[in-house]
Order: structure tokens, then C-alpha cells, then sequence
């Protein structure tokens, strides 16, 4: 493994760095003010976006996409993470699941997607059923050839925006020697389908402006063109294109944190107290000896296992591990900072509070700490017979 950043490298790194501060760090204080991106805020990050040429950087070039491998991609998206996630939304990346469309659905989904024509969003998630997808209650069964949808589905993030969702609905379901497992099966439902509704969600202290959303089912038709993969095949869908959420929630993570640590390194080196500068007590220049190892080796580790998938090795304990690493280090980053800002750090005139806040959800979202280790313990032990 090559350490270093070839030249091309480096220029998606210093681009989209730029594009951060110029384009997306001016918004972040009306975002956090009102709780919400304006739309032609939004229009302006998407037509910039498309002219430089990053719009569904993650997908390959033969559809239009920038072609990005996984390393390439991981750099990109750590630097967005330096900025809103509200804003950054719109520097858009479509679904990797959408290279499983088929046919028409190409032209109807993939295609508008990736020219920046369609939005999408994921939806997975119910009220009673988070880490445990087996424990999905949204339901389709078979009627008149249609499959007819009822259930919830709620935190699902940019689907205020989305076009079209891509949505896994329970199928069926098999009785198991472990009881009842359901099947699972991936749809792609347009906004506006009789049936279907997309409604406020529940406001959260993280993120600010990057509105989670609950869609409603009743009665909603969807015909097998809308199945997106095979019938009961969304778990295979969801294993072959759904590590890349996490390795996002993993570069993010250390994209943010290093703007933390920025700004704690440059507030220790300027604040005085007792007649010197804060930097130079042990208690804070440890801490920020703490903070930049920590956050080197979790973009090593997040490098590292995208590198894996370009590979083509095994990543799957590699890209959790990322992930449990780099969400835990930027809670501790951003507690650490706010500590060194003092009583100033909680105040919202700074955005250390926002970074601390918008901290506590990595660790939630696109599976928790729990299941992180749940699968990297797997991964060790099965080898193992254990």
C-alpha cells in the first residue's frame, strides 16, 4: 500500500477542499439559524458542482459519472465532511445501490440520477425496526400482479429533496430453526405515487437542516418494474453496493474532526491565561497530541479499506472497523476541543457546539457501535467455528 497521494490525488483533495470554504462554509450559520438549506442556496451547490465536474463523481464514466474509485471517492468525501452536512447534500452523490437498476430502470432512475436530472434517497429504516432489518413490519404482498405496500418508514434522510426512493419492504417470510425471517426486497418508488406520502420527521440536535423524513404506505400499488434487484433479493442488493454508507459516515468523520482540531490548534497557540499562551500547559498540549494521532489513524484506517475494495479484497471487518473507529474519535475530538474552548465552546456564537452536537449521531446511523463490533467479532470468529 502507497501511502502518498499521486497528483491527480492531491487535486481532488485541494479542489473539493475549496469548494467547502468558498462554497459551503459562508451558509453554514443561516442553516444552523433556521433549520433549513434555501432552495436556491441548493440550486447554486448542485449547478456548481455539475460545472466542476464532481456530480456522481462515485459512479463510472461510461454512464457519465467522474469514475472515482473507492480511495479516490473516500478523499473527496472526507473533505466534504469538513462542511454542513445540510449543504453538502447537494455536491451530489447518488445511491451506489442504483448500479443494480436493470432495463428501463436505467433510464428512469440511474441515468437522471447521475446527470443530477433525479434525486434519490434510502430508506430502511421503520419505528420498530433500526439495526434489526429482519424486524421490518413495512409490508408488500401480492394483489391483482401488483405488489400493495403498508407501514412506516421514518428517519430517512433527504427525502424532502428526493425525486424517487429506493426502499426495502418485507416480502415474505421463511420459519427458521431461530424463528420467523423475513424477506426482504428492494423497490423504487417515485414521489407521488398514490399511496405513498413523504412527511416531516422528528427534530434533531445533529445536523441541523439535514431534515430527516417519515414515508407513510397505504395501499400503495407498485408493479414488479419497481423492484429493483431481484423479489426477495434486497439483502443481496444491500451486501453488494451498501458498505459505501459507511465508509461516508467514516471519511466524514475524520473530514470533521480535522476542522475541529484546526480550530482547538490555532485557539491554544492565541489564548492566554495565567500570563501565557494555553498551548503550553500539559493539559492542553496533551490532549492535542491525543486528538491529531487518533485522527490520523482513523483516516488510515478508513484509507485503508477503501484501498481493500480497489483490491478487490475482503473489506467488509475492514470498512466496520472504520467506522466504529472514525465516528467514536470524533466524538472524543470534538469533546476534547470544545474542553480546550472552555465555556466559549458551548456558546452558539462558535460552531464547536455544532460539531459537538452533529458528533453524537455517526455513531448511530448506517449501523450502530454495536453493530459495527457485531461484525467484526463475526468476521473473526466464523474462521474459527465460533
Amino acid at each position: 500500500m502507497h501511502f502518498g497521494l499521486t497528483d491527480e490525488q492531491q487535486m481532488i483533495v485541494d479542489t473539493v477542499r475549496e469548494f467547502v470554504e468558498r462554497e459551503i462554509y459562508p451558509h453554514e450559520n443561516t442553516v444552523e439559524s433556521t433549520g433549513e438549506v434555501p432552495a436556491e442556496i441548493a440550486a447554486e451547490i448542485k449547478r456548481k458542482t455539475l460545472e466542476l465536474g464532481f456530480y456522481a463523481a462515485n459512479f463510472p464514466e461510461e454512464i457519465g459519472g467522474g469514475g472515482l474509485n473507492h480511495l479516490e471517492f473516500a478523499l473527496l468525501e472526507r473533505e466534504l465532511g469538513r462542511g454542513s452536512m445540510a449543504l453538502n447534500h447537494f455536491f451530489g452523490r447518488p445511491q451506489n445501490i442504483l448500479m443494480a437498476c436493470e432495463g428501463e430502470q436505467r433510464e428512469r432512475y440511474l441515468l437522471p440520477a447521475v446527470k443530477g436530472e433525479r434525486m434519490d434517497a434510502l430508506a430502511m429504516t421503520e419505528p420498530d425496526a433500526g439495526s434489526d432489518v429482519r424486524g421490518m413490519k413495512c409490508v408488500a404482498k401480492r394483489e391483482g400482479g401488483d405488489w400493495v405496500v403498508n407501514g412506516t418508514k421514518h428517519f430517512i434522510s433527504g427525502a424532502e429533496h428526493a425525486d424517487f426512493i429506493i426502499v426495502f419492504i418485507a416480502t415474505g417470510e421463511d420459519q427458521t430453526p431461530k424463528g420467523p425471517k423475513k424477506r426482504i426486497t428492494a423497490f423504487l418508488v417515485d414521489r407521488g405515487t398514490p399511496g405513498f406520502e413523504i412527511a416531516p420527521g422528528y427534530q434533531s440536535v445533529s445536523h441541523r437542516g439535514y431534515q430527516n423524513m417519515i414515508l407513510r404506505f397505504e395501499d400503495c400499488r407498485l408493479p414488479d418494474a419497481q423492484v429493483l434487484g431481484e423479489i426477495d433479493g434486497g439483502f443481496a442488493v444491500m451486501n453488494e453496493w451498501l458498505y459505501a454508507t459507511r465508509i461516508t459516515v467514516a471519511t466524514m468523520s475524520v473530514g470533521r474532526a480535522r476542522r475541529v482540531f484546526d480550530m482547538a490548534l490555532g485557539y491554544a497557540a492565541e489564548r492566554e491565561q495565567f500570563g501565557q499562551k494555553i498551548g503550553k500547559f500539559q493539559g492542553v498540549s496533551f490532549q492535542l497530541a491525543d486528538m491529531i494521532t487518533e485522527i490520523d489513524a482513523a483516516d488510515h484506517l478508513t484509507l485503508a479499506s477503501a484501498w481493500r475494495l480497489d483490491q478487490a479484497l475482503p473489506a467488509n471487518r475492514e470498512i466496520a472497523s472504520a467506522k466504529l473507529y472514525a465516528s467514536e474519535m470524533l466524538a472524543r475530538v470534538t469533546d476534547a476541543a470544545l474542553q480546550i474552548y472552555g465555556g466559549m465552546g458551548l456558546m452558539s456564537d462558535l460552531p464547536i457546539e455544532r460539531f459537538w452536537r452533529d458528533a453524537r449521531v455517526e455513531r448511530i446511523w448506517d449501523g450502530t457501535s454495536e453493530i459495527q463490533r457485531h461484525i467484526i467479532s463475526r468476521e473473526l470468529l466464523r474462521p474459527l467455528g465460533a
